[in-house]
């Protein structure tokens, strides 16, 4: 069991883009990404790439890329996934309304690195680094996790 941070809004079956909400279920996790550049490539069961300064993630929910990770710039607003205050430095892409992708359902649902105090995030699951690399390290094609609403 590991302390974490969860969305600001607490968690919810009915997830929508930009609530603040974690969406509660249970969802296959699909890759890790990290940043290479301060963090030596993770050992895992799931598929490991290393992040580049153009990498980003689609959270406008009208455009066909909504929910994807795409190459920055992009003609849609995206999440930078380098970023300088550190929770992108290792991510566990949880496989949450990506198959198929639903409009306004929600994006970039990821486990990362909390800030300090373990602040709400926008709607993911952050660890501090060491408890999400025990996960990382322990997880495989079917590893699942399971939020409870609440």
């Amino acid at each position: 069991m590991f302390d974490c941070a969860i969305g600001r809004n607490g968690a919810t079956a009915i997830k929508t883009e930009g609530d603040g909400a974690t969406p509660a279920g249970v969802y296959p996790l699909r890759n890790i990404l990290y940043r290479s550049d301060r963090l030596e490539k993770p050992l895992s069961g799931l598929p490991v790439y290393p992040l580049d300064k153009d990498d980003g993630w689609c959270d406008t929910p009208d455009h066909p890329d909504y929910n994807r990770f795409v190459h920055l710039p992009h003609p849609a607003h995206c999440e930078e996934l380098w970023r300088e205050d550190r929770i992108y430095d290792v991510i566990i892409v949880m496989a949450y309304n990506d198959n198929p992708v639903r409009s306004g359902k929600g994006s970039a649902i990821f486990m990362h690195v909390a800030q300090p105090s373990f602040k709400p995030t926008e709607g993911c699951i952050a660890l501090v680094l060491e408890d999400l690399m025990v996960i990382v390290n322990h997880l495989d094609k079917d590893s699942l996790i399971d939020i409870q609403p609440g």
